[in-house]
């Protein structure tokens, strides 16, 4: 069975490689602060693991763009509660 490097082009294998270790970094930092990390960790590591011989091209840019759009609204959602405002149009 193909590694993820050797499956895919390198430059898209690198950016899904950078997506997931940023996942698991925001993970820890969910997991610590909710007393839940290896929960949450898990959780990233299954979603990943369970896509990791994906070869279509769209399939995986739509899977990163999930992926993207997670830490996006995290990042949101914590910016919010340490400023007080709300950044989201809702």
């Amino acid at each position: 069975m193909p590694s993820l490097q050797t499956a895919l082009p390198p430059d898209l294998a690198n950016n899904v490689i950078r997506l997931y270790r940023e996942c698991l970094r925001r993970a820890h930092y969910i997991g610590r602060k909710n007393y839940n990390t290896e929960l949450v960790v898990n959780m990233v590591r299954q979603q990943f693991k369970k896509h990791m011989h994906e070869t279509d091209p769209d399939k995986i840019q739509k899977l990163k763009d999930d992926a993207a759009r997670g830490l996006i609204n995290h990042m949101l959602y914590e910016s919010e509660k340490l400023s007080g405002r709300k950044f989201s149009g809702m």
